[in-house]
């Protein structure tokens, strides 16, 4: 098969699905198209602008027939912006697409029976549903349409998100829809106070300028959270802008800042001064409080968290008495969250500062049936664990997208729990894994659920019995 030429426009091209990086699916002749904007239902003129040997990459030149599922978007960055990708399509088209991207991952790569699945879970808002953002400061400024690169005037300073496929390049957010206020206010408000007192924002290629990130964090509790990050700043540079932020946000919880100068932005490794407050807030979930400082992980829609923990404990359907492994445990958020219906909780997780925090969120809880281990799971997870902990009722597994590593499904395989709650953000990677396993375990119940509207992504939750022999 050929490549497409170069621009080739198609005519009366029908759109018949959509793929994860939210672009329409078409076909022409024998070609596959990726439709940048196209939503299922549309009829359109494409023309092709990236050629591969069986595929092309295309946009619409002409909207012949708009799709039912068809909406005009909210937000003035859609299609600039590397966020909310499906925004243009109805919430309820997005529901309805998400749960076929699941059941077609299940089906076709596990050849699981998908017909009792459940009906994906909403979320209960598509907007303003994130408990986290972090923006970056850069003199590279995405330069919008009617914009002229070689207008000298141009303030070229932005805070907002990287430009997808442009590493260096910042759109400048007026406004987000993931998360509630003050996020937008506090964000424009430091943007401003730092371009008319003359800071220098980041150089992404050439690691130069004084301020580099800025992540917000809100909680259910009503708490707060504001980290600035800064690169190569004067400590008056610093002082400044953090008492320009405490007299202006009093309602904030916890004031940090972190001085950055790696060439990447990962913040783990870094120290963390407390310029007012302490270092963390809390969120709560039925009644357990989590505690969440800035290298916290826990999931950013917070309504939709505990519906999936819900799902999660329904699911394993504890009667008072089980041991249960909680692989992946990451700040122990789901572990402390059943510790109240099993007998004893053992989490394991890769990152020890996590494990930190899933003691400590135990600690102030009052939880003392939970034991946490940090190390490779592959590693952790040996026969020697097992023997000294007890073999395991149940297994709750929430690996990160790529799945879990052959061993750790090999070992499940030996271990064999009576259940297995699964639970993953990437349909096909579970998928992956379930393969494997189908050969011991019957798959039981599936839930798919929404944590981010306007996104490809889904979590889905699968629960596994043992067969009996």
């Amino acid at each position: 098969m050929s490549k497409i030429p170069y621009n080739q426009v198609f005519e009366d091209v029908a759109v018949i699905d959509i793929a994860e990086e939210g672009k329409g699916v078409g076909k022409a002749a024998e070609y596959v198209l990726f439709i940048e904007k196209a939503v299922p239902g549309d009829v359109a003129d494409v023309q092709v602008y990236r050629s591969k040997k069986n595929f092309g990459e295309a946009k619409i030149v002409s909207l012949k027939q708009p799709s039912t599922h068809r909406i005009e978007p909210f937000c003035e960055h859609f299609g600039t912006c590397g966020g909310c990708k499906w925004q243009h399509m109805t919430y309820a088209a997005q529901l309805q697409f998400k749960q076929k991207a699941v059941a077609d991952a299940l089906s076709r790569l596990a050849k699981i029976d998908v017909e009792n699945m459940l009906p994906i879970m909403p979320s209960p808002a598509d907007r303003y549903y994130r408990n986290k953002l972090e923006f970056t400061f850069s003199n590279k400024r995405w330069l919008c349409d009617g914009e002229s690169k070689d207008n000298e005037m141009l303030n070229m300073n932005a805070l907002g998100f990287h430009i997808p496929g442009r590493f260096d390049k910042i759109l400048d957010v007026r406004h987000c829809y993931l998360q509630a206020d003050p996020s937008n206010t506090l964000r424009n408000s430091i943007d401003n106070f730092a371009k008319q007192n003359n800071y220098t924002y980041y150089d992404l290629r050439q690691h130069t300028g004084a301020l580099r990130n800025l992540i917000i964090r809100t909680a259910s509790t009503g708490e707060l959270m504001v980290i600035v990050v800064f690169a190569y700043s004067t400590q008056n540079e610093i002082d400044k802008l953090m008492e320009f932020i405490e007299s202006g946000f009093p309602e904030i919880t916890s004031l940090l800042y972190i001085v950055n100068q790696k060439k990447n932005d990962t913040i783990f490794d870094q120290e963390v001064v407390a310029y007012r407050g302490p270092e963390f807030i809390h969120e709560e979930m039925d009644g357990i409080r989590f505690r969440i400082g800035p290298k916290s992980f826990y999931q950013t829609n917070s309504i939709q968290a505990q519906r999936l923990y819900e799902i999660t404990r329904d699911f394993a359907g504890f009667k008072g008495n089980e041991l249960v492994y909680d692989l992946y445990t990451g700040a122990g958020t789901i572990a402390n969250f059943i510790a109240g219906s099993v007998r004893q909780v053992v989490g394991v997780e890769y990152v020890p500062s996590a494990i930190e925090d899933a003691k400590i969120n135990s600690a102030i809880n009052n939880i003392t049936n939970t034991k946490f281990y940090a190390g490779d799971m592959k590693d952790v997870l040996s026969a020697e664990f097992v023997a000294k902990h007890g073999k395991p009722d149940v297994v709750i597994t929430d690996p990160p997208r790529a799945g879990m590593h052959p061993d750790v499904v090999a070992r499940l395989m030996e271990i064999e729990a009576k259940k297995i709650v699964y639970v993953s953000c990437n349909a096909a990677t579970q998928a992956r894994d379930l393969l494997v396993l189908k050969e011991k375990y019957n798959t039981v119940k599936i839930q798919p659920v929404d944590m981010f509207p306007h996104t490809q992504h889904v979590e889905n939750v699968v629960l596994l019995e043992l067969k009996q022999n």
